[in-house]
């Protein structure tokens, strides 16, 4: 028989199989159902001075990412070239801890990893603005960042007495580090392009919340420059709380930063972050799709008891395109309507949503289709292999869907990285940042492996899981062929 006869007899045998074309069905019916109930559900607000508000869109960075811009700033006019060189002579902060006793905040000394004090450029105080900045950080060393997402390591230090200095040369920014003041080394060199002829320079300090097990709470940064030389500057000191939030009344800020000057010597307190909103900027395309564990279940059990008993080699592999191809088509379904039917929503009802572009949205949309593919030819592998649709069924939920719903719930999320739940990846709509800690959790939009990493792995285990259930079926008609 002809391998595209054999084609049409198996795509037949699917087609009449009622059970399991209604196990495609069940799948798009509960992942789309779970994606839109949630969008629809999903209602976010912010308190402001009228009350309760929908919270305003995101802030976008120059290349369209969400971003938090939140920082204290101590800065003047540079016009023309010029430099600012400081010395971190200090760097201490405050983080909130879980409370011991009930109602009483746990307030402690402290700084989290990614506080940063140091020197910042920018073209103005519009949040989102292009920039470059040279800092310390609480546990990452001194680090040259521009553009929210773009990060460089400089040298270990994560002391205090650090000498900075920051660089303007036309649409030039380099930042530089010292350890006595008089040896420098380049951290990083930047083209910020378009930069006006006057733009704002100065000291900066930030820092972003802690991590708690699913939660972030406050934290702030303090760190004392001195030493201060300006090149080219123009004019006196100026103070702002750039990004800051006002409590409820409209006029109070929340956590507000300051600065104490004395004899040359600042003393500036800052909180919020200057990089990445991955979570802060709004809800994600990847949300909607949820239901794409649980939706994955029938497509397994088809999978499974499409390759019911023993079959020769080539109708093994015939059997792989059908279901790899029929899950294909269902997932493409199932994401090609919650995905953009589940944005449309949470736009409609005024929620912040994450930037996202044609790009991404279709790789999210196809690589869910790929996803379900790749582990419906695994279910089938596994069925061939054992021999037995019970224990095929539960092999094959064990290492798709569990790892994905524990990963969900923050719980052994490393399973993201060796099951084959890390093809999940694929679908991950806004990226994680090295410079960014994130909750360790899917509902945070933790993935420890990149997309196409992520779908390679599974697609992996589909080989190897058809690849010995093939190997298995040519051994025993060998086996079984007549001397």
């Amino acid at each position: 028989m002809s391998s595209f006869t054999l084609l049409r007899a198996e795509w037949a045998r699917f087609r009449s199989a009622r059970g399991l074309v209604l196990a495609m069905a069940a799948s798009v019916l509960v992942t789309v159902s779970l994606g839109l109930l949630v969008a629809g559900g999903a209602r976010t607000s912010c308190v402001t001075g009228k009350g309760e508000e929908p919270c305003p869109a995101p802030v976008v960075g120059p290349d369209g990412t969400a971003v938090s811009d939140r920082y204290y700033f101590v800065h003047q006019p540079l016009k023309g070239n010029g430099s600012i060189t400081v010395r971190v002579s200090d760097m201490t902060g405050q983080i909130r801890l879980p409370d011991v006793v009930p109602g009483v905040r746990n307030v402690k000394e402290g700084v989290v990893p990614w506080a940063k004090a140091g020197l910042l450029v920018r073209q103005s105080l519009k949040q989102g603005t292009p920039y470059a900045a040279v800092m310390l950080t609480g546990h990452h060393g001194v680090r040259m960042q521009d553009n929210f997402t773009h990060d460089v390591a400089g040298g270990p230090h994560n002391g205090p007495h650090q000498w900075l200095r920051l660089t303007r040369s036309g649409d030039t920014i380099t930042g530089h580090e010292s350890d006595d003041g008089k040896t420098w080394t380049v951290v990083s060199t930047v083209e910020l392009a378009g930069l006006p002829e006057t733009v704002e320079i100065g000291m900066f300090v930030t820092s972003p919340g802690v991590l708690w097990d699913m939660a972030k709470a406050f934290a702030q940064a303090t760190a004392a420059f001195d030493r201060i030389t300006v090149k080219g500057g123009n004019g006196s000191w100026r103070r702002d709380d750039v990004g800051v939030v006002m409590e409820s009344d409209g006029k109070t800020p929340h956590h507000p930063g300051g600065v104490v000057e004395s004899g040359g010597r600042f003393v500036v307190t800052g909180g919020g972050d200057i990089g990445p909103a991955t979570v802060e900027g709004g809800l994600r395309a990847d949300l909607m799709l949820i239901g794409g564990g649980l939706g994955l279940i029938p497509v397994l059990v088809a999978a499974v008891l499409f390759v019911r008993g023993p079959h020769p080699a080539g109708v093994l592999a015939v059997k792989a395109v059908v279901i790899g191809t029929v899950a294909f088509l269902a997932g493409l379904v199932s994401s090609g309507v919650v995905v953009p039917v589940g944005l449309a929503m949470l736009r409609a009802n005024q929620n912040p949503v994450q930037p996202i572009t044609l790009g991404t949205e279709l790789r999210v949309i196809v690589g869910y289709a790929a996803l379900t593919a790749a582990a419906a030819v695994l279910a089938l592998g596994l069925a061939a292999l054992v021999r037995r649709s019970v224990v095929a069924i539960g092999l094959a939920v064990a290492l798709v869907v569990v790892p994905h719903l524990l990963a969900t719930s923050g719980v052994a999320p490393w399973l993201l990285m060796i099951t084959p739940a890390a093809g999940f990846a694929i679908t991950q709509s806004v990226p994680t940042f090295a410079h960014v800690d994130v909750i360790p959790s899917l509902l945070g939009g933790y993935h420890p492996l990149p997309p196409w990493a992520g779908l390679t792995v599974i697609c992996a285990y589909a080989a190897v899981a058809l690849g010995a259930a093939y190997g298995r079926s040519r051994w025993e008609t060998t086996v079984s062929a007549p001397a």
